[in-house]
């Protein structure tokens, strides 16, 4: 089990070292691209946090696939988030063509003269050479030739191992460019907004838990060798009703995420409340925030968590910790010391949806991580 730790320090009074640092000053619109899962899109919140903190004059857009964009919508250094539709593919090559030409030309019209891409997805490097802002930051990647290179200003170092968390590499693209974002621009912002939070309070409330402390447990991940064995959060959580902890269960619409849930229901001698398939990702954010304790596994709910400030207890098996785990809060990761080969980032052990170091977690741990950040 290893305990929290902030986000590294900065020192933002040191002048850039850079000699290819850009004028801040003169940059006026920027786009930044993160086309990935929810999770990822988070843990790029504070990209847009810092750079509007060190820039305030530049007006900063997103762009992200259209089903993750709640995870940056509201977000106060943010002026419009720009959607990628999964199902454009579905549109035929016509109908497809016809979005992708409508998204270029909102693009082409911002002007922008700052691209930020964050991943190694192929359309970022197309948009720079396409849009053709003054300035543009892109990753190293290992095999990419020319075509690559050569649509980036600037290209980011990659690190060579996996024990830098995903924050700091992707603010490591602003350190590119001579920016050096503080600790407090560095954390993780999710605004889950007036309306869900309400919401949620009338969900509660008809819970019987309006203004009562509870712990949130969220037990599915939608990778599924993420996951504790089934038997072993019901115990967890029959642990902690024992204990006088309320309990609030939630998961996704998702028809495997909800059976895992009513599997956990029916071995507890008392079902806990749930709102599995009931919320919004908005709403998902307001449940995280009002809850005392967060306890789940490498999921975007655990990031979600963070984002809204929660503590969490988080159980890892083969996804790495270090470069996943909670950022910015009080947290524990529990996972197992008797398996060397974690992290393997494998779906289950041979591939088999099964991970033997995530089922080797005992109950007793994770309810002493929960005491340590939990002790009420």
């Amino acid at each position: 089990m290893t305990e929290s730790s902030a986000p590294a320090a900065a020192i933002p009074s040191l002048p850039s070292q850079l000699r290819d640092a850009i004028p801040l000053g003169e940059v006026r619109r920027a786009l930044v691209i993160k086309l990935r899962h929810h999770g990822d899109v988070l843990v790029s919140s504070p990209v847009f946090t810092a750079l509007k903190a060190q820039a305030p004059q530049v007006e900063i857009d997103a762009l992200v696939y259209a089903d993750t964009a709640d995870m940056l919508r509201d977000h106060p250094a943010i002026r419009e988030i720009h959607g990628i539709g999964r199902q454009w593919k579905q549109l035929g090559g016509f109908g497809q063509l016809r979005a992708e030409l409508a998204l270029y030309r909102r693009l082409q019209a911002a002007g922008y003269d700052l691209i930020v891409h964050l991943t190694e997805h192929w359309r970022g490097a197309w948009l720079c050479r396409l849009l053709k802002p003054r300035w543009s930051v892109g990753p190293s990647v290992a095999g990419r030739g020319k075509r690559w290179k050569k649509a980036f200003t600037h290209l980011q170092a990659q690190p060579k191992n996996a024990l830098r968390h995903m924050a700091e590499s992707n603010l490591d693209a602003l350190c590119r460019l001579g920016l050096q974002p503080t600790p407090e621009q560095r954390r993780l912002l999710l605004v889950p907004g007036a309306e869900a939070s309400r919401r949620v309070g009338e969900k509660l409330a008809a819970l019987g838990l309006a203004g009562q402390p509870f712990i949130h447990i969220h037990p599915a991940s939608r990778w599924f060798f993420k996951c504790w064995p089934v038997d072993r959060m019901a115990a967890l959580i029959g642990e902690l009703q024992a204990a006088g902890h309320a309990v609030v269960l939630s998961a996704a619409p998702s028809t495997d995420e909800r059976a895992m849930v009513d599997a956990i229901q029916a071995r507890l001698a008392q079902p806990v409340p749930s709102l599995a398939g009931e919320l919004s990702l908005k709403e998902l954010a307001a449940l995280t925030q009002a809850a005392r304790l967060f306890v789940g596994v490498d999921s975007a709910p655990m990031h979600i968590a963070a984002a809204v400030g929660t503590p969490v207890v988080a159980l890892f098996g083969p996804s790495g910790d270090k470069q996943w785990g909670p950022w910015g809060v009080p947290h524990r990761v529990v996972a197992s010391d008797r398996h060397p080969c974690r992290p393997c980032g494998i779906d289950g052990c041979g591939g088999g949806k099964l991970s033997d170091c995530l089922a080797a977690i005992e109950v007793d741990t994770v309810l002493a991580a929960v005491r340590e950040l939990y002790p009420a």
